[in-house]
This record gives C-alpha cells, structure tokens and sequence, in this order.
C-alpha cells in the first residue's frame, strides 16, 4: 500500500513534505522548488490535495495544487498515482500544468505550460 505522507524528492531535487493525510484523503503540506521561474533561490510553498480512497489492494490516484505566491504569481496542479515496486519502494508519478497570471486575454496563449 502506498501512503502519499512524508517526505518525496523528485529528479529536480524539489522536495515535498505531506505532513497532514486525514481519513477522507484529503493532505496539506509543502513543496519546496529548485525549479523557479524567475531563476532564484529555492522557495517554499503551500500544497493541498486529495487522494482517491481504496482498500487494501490497488495504488491511489490523487491531485494537488501548489501556490507559487511568494516568488512568483502563478500555480500548478499536479495529478499522478502511487506505486510500490516489488522492492517495496514507492514511487510517485504524476504530470502538471502550471499557469502563470497574465495582464490581458490576449496574452492568454502563453499563460500555461
């Protein structure tokens, strides 16, 4: 069984800590980022989420949403799954979108990537 709270490293070396996993599934935490957009010094975040609740077997999906707000006006919402090898090592994978503010509609087209 995967369980989502603690500590996870991704290949950037950012870091996300889950530190509040409630029976529901929803989680709170903090995402730390190497990975700025305006180049500078590693930040930390706010992230909430939920993890889709299953039994015993099967490897949960969930979804979460960081706020950049202190270094930068966007946010990114990331979706994934939970897996254990049969070493019994958990793996996160997941994809994101993030969305950066932008003055007009006509900017619009560059706002997401």
């Amino acid at each position: 069984q995967c369980q989502l709270d603690g500590l996870w490293r991704n290949d950037q070396d950012s870091l996300m800590d889950i530190s509040v996993l409630r029976d529901n599934g929803d989680f709170q935490g903090q995402y730390l980022t190497r990975v700025t957009l305006s180049g500078g010094c590693a930040q930390v975040s706010p992230l909430r989420g939920a993890q889709q609740q299953l039994g015993e077997e099967g490897w949960p999906t969930f979804a979460f949403t960081v706020r950049w707000d202190k270094f930068s006006n966007a946010t990114t919402a990331f979706v994934g799954q939970c897996f254990v090898d049969a070493g019994g090592k958990e793996t996160l994978s997941t994809m994101w979108l993030l969305r950066e503010a932008v003055g007009s509609l006509e900017e619009d087209w560059k706002a997401t990537r």
